[in-house]
């Protein structure tokens, strides 16, 4: 028998998957006022990280999109590695203006036409929200982790995540869910070569105000535009 020759990088690889084990495991939204959640049981647009114990990551170059269409940011909630650039590509056929100025990565890309893109690079961890300058109703959450072992929930609260054999801490972000009832999740856990089947995760919404966001210089927003209105810069 005649075997087909392996690179290094293919061994890699190989080595690498054959080492995985699984972390899985599901989560459940409680006390929503969110009816697609407390009625439809919606548990989508939760993540959850697994941190190498004592363990460094480097930041990768990693190139990810973030969609402007129909006035909304997709993905809604973005998960990201340290290091990663973003890009805002606009398919609309309006202008929009992404920016955000909490605490995770101030940015501000400006006023940029249809059919054109901005891209900004995420350095640091953090819980990045964004906003269009023009258009109060679009937001989005860039979460900047500083692992690669990340999944999103889609709509039945599962989960599962492929790493090596070790410890972990594990972590859970819900953005309508406080700091404090998220830090209660967090554990430690020790994966081994068979995987680990999580215990059910209930995350609870209690206790959160969606407060109504400034513009970019921290003032209300004007009325909505008309969206056939030419903004500067546009040709008619």
């Amino acid at each position: 028998m005649i075997w087909p020759s392996l690179t290094c990088s293919s061994l890699l690889i190989l080595a690498t998957s054959l080492a995985a084990a699984t972390v899985s495991g599901t989560l459940e939204l409680r006390e929503s006022r969110v009816e697609s959640v407390s009625r439809g049981q919606d548990y989508s647009g939760v993540v959850i990280s697994l941190q190498a114990v004592n363990q460094s990551t480097t930041a990768a170059d990693k190139h990810v999109t973030m969609l402007q269409k129909n006035k909304m940011f997709t993905p809604h909630i973005l998960p990201v590695i340290t290091g990663t650039t973003i890009d805002f590509p606009n398919a609309d056929p309006i202008f929009h203006s992404a920016f955000s100025s909490y605490s995770g990565q101030i940015f501000d890309v400006g006023l940029y036409p249809p059919g054109t893109n901005k891209s900004v690079r995420f350095q640091r961890p953090g819980i990045v929200r964004v906003f269009c300058n023009i258009h109060p109703s679009m937001s989005a959450v860039i979460l900047v982790l500083s692992t690669p072992y990340f999944a999103v929930t889609p709509h039945d609260g599962s989960f599962h995540l492929d790493v090596p054999p070790g410890s972990y801490d594990l972590s859970i972000f819900h953005e309508r869910a406080t700091e404090q009832s998220l830090q209660t999740l967090s554990r430690r856990i020790l994966v081994t070569p068979d995987g680990i089947r999580i215990p059910p995760i209930v995350v609870s919404e209690a206790g959160y105000l969606m407060a109504p966001h400034k513009n970019k210089y921290g003032k209300d927003y004007d009325p909505p535009p008309d969206d056939k209105t030419f903004y500067p810069g546009s040709r008619q």
